[in-house]
């Protein structure tokens, strides 16, 4: 298929809703008029490209009303719901062309994003109890360091000792949580050695010296 293949497809839509339609109108791929409503400007591209919405942005510089148009194919579907929030969030419609014509996707609208509370809450909580800056950014296949993980440590810090009371370590550590972190065991660092009791695994004494250097921040 050659981008101009995806002209006629694109252009018998418009005038099925009215347009006048023509082809490369200054750098428009294709710009369409009806009557006295604002132009619309469709760009053309065989895949879905940072080129094809970068040329979709500059041409919102002239008109409002503004596509991207691509053909309909197995990649495009399978990256449909982000490219649908990119088009959304950049106010810029989408139109697919399949086999059996033009489909419209998505049309150009003003985009007021509703922020997720939620999540942006559990992550500003995350940041706000963090000890120091113990990842690397942009590294990737490496075990992260969360709060979570460090307060397993610090309750593995503590139990170095021999087992002990959940509510002891808890108290010791300042890990308010550490009697169900201790019995969901998620790392397989505790054992439960009699009821409300727990003591390291050799996994878990093996984790100490895997983190000595980020328990030594944890110990201050």
């Amino acid at each position: 298929m050659r981008e101009a293949d995806l002209y006629a497809p694109l252009k018998t839509y418009l005038q099925a809703q009215g347009y006048e339609v023509k082809a490369e109108i200054g750098d428009c791929d294709i710009m369409a008029r009806r009557g006295d409503e604002p132009p619309v400007v469709v760009e053309m591209k065989l895949t879905f490209s940072l080129q094809l919405v970068m040329q979709g942005v500059e041409r919102q510089g002239m008109f409002p009303q503004v596509y991207l148009a691509v053909p309909l194919n197995k990649g495009w579907k399978l990256r449909y719901r982000d490219i649908i929030a990119l088009c959304r969030r950049l106010s810029l419609g989408l139109l697919a062309v399949g086999p059996n014509g033009v489909e419209a996707h998505l049309d150009p609208a003003p985009y007021a994003p509703k922020l997720k509370t939620k999540p942006a809450a559990r992550l500003l909580r995350e940041f706000d109890r963090r000890v120091g800056d113990p990842n690397l950014g942009g590294i990737t296949g490496v075990k992260k360091m969360t709060v979570y993980r460090q307060d397993a440590l610090r309750c593995a810090l503590h139990l170095q000792a021999g087992p002990c009371k959940a509510a002891i370590v808890a108290g010791a550590t300042g890990v308010k949580r550490a009697a169900p972190l201790m019995r969901d065991d998620h790392y397989g660092w505790f054992e439960r050695v009699e009821r409300g009791i727990y003591a390291l695994t050799p996994k878990g004494v093996a984790a100490l010296v895997e983190y000595a250097e980020a328990t030594a921040s944890l110990s201050d």
